[in-house]
């Protein structure tokens, strides 16, 4: 990771928020047949991302829309995101299962301040070891262990229990709804959970770029997001 101390001016404008996701009835999230399946399947050619991925990024918009109106977060900048950290799922030959299961679990190298790297220690494993044990990233969006601790939720989750703990746009839910990195659904979520309590308002320049520089620190990773979201506008 790079930080050079404010989001990068050099993207234009924010990424349009793609296709229209169409309305589903908010109760639960199925993971075995979920009401975006259609939706999904119908464009995952197009967009070269594979429909339970865009099933995950399209059922996340539409709740973060309801529970937090004024973020606007596009499943297009989640598709953007997920391209770039993990190819949609896809990194090192991975899948997604029917349950959004990512296997084998994607993992990034450990941080430990070389390469360029951020120097991040894990201190819940550094415990359970008993010596220092550094950060690796998880999952399709690529967590560290804190972030996920923080922003991590079950999409799974009755509605009722999610909207609750979403609409305050505040960091931390009940544990047992924090669900797994490794679920692109949960992923997905907890991503556009952490994006519109960064940005704010994600249809504006300045708050989608706010939103992204909180995501990884670095002018570069916010050019390549908006590069790849604006790629799933069209």
């Amino acid at each position: 990771m790079g930080c050079s101390g404010g989001p990068d001016r050099g993207v234009g404008a924010a990424p349009g928020a793609g296709e229209p996701v169409p309305a589903i009835q908010l109760v639960a999230a199925d993971r075995q047949a979920a009401p975006l399946q259609d939706w999904a399947q119908r464009r995952a050619s197009k967009y070269g991302i594979p429909a339970r991925a865009l099933q995950a990024y399209g059922y996340a918009a539409v709740v973060l829309g309801k529970t937090q109106p004024g973020c606007h977060l596009g499943w297009t900048t989640l598709a953007g995101i997920a391209r770039v950290e993990s190819d949609h799922g896809r990194h090192r030959g991975a899948k997604i299962g029917v349950d959004g299961q990512v296997k084998p679990p994607i993992r990034g190298v450990a941080l430990d301040g070389t390469n360029g790297n951020a120097r991040i220690i894990d201190p819940d494993a550094s415990a359970r070891a008993g010596h220092t044990v550094y950060a690796t990233a998880a999952g399709p969006f690529q967590f560290i262990p804190d972030t996920w601790k923080r922003w991590g939720v079950r999409a799974d989750t009755d509605y009722k229990t999610l909207s609750s703990a979403l609409s305050k746009a505040k960091p931390a839910v009940p544990q047992e709804l924090t669900g797994n990195p490794d679920n692109i659904d949960d992923a997905a979520l907890a991503a556009g959970r952490y994006l519109c309590a960064s940005g704010g308002d994600l249809s504006t320049a300045r708050g989608w770029r706010k939103a992204i520089f909180a995501y990884n620190h670095s002018d570069t990773y916010v050019r390549q997001i908006h590069t790849a979201a604006t790629s799933y506008t069209a």
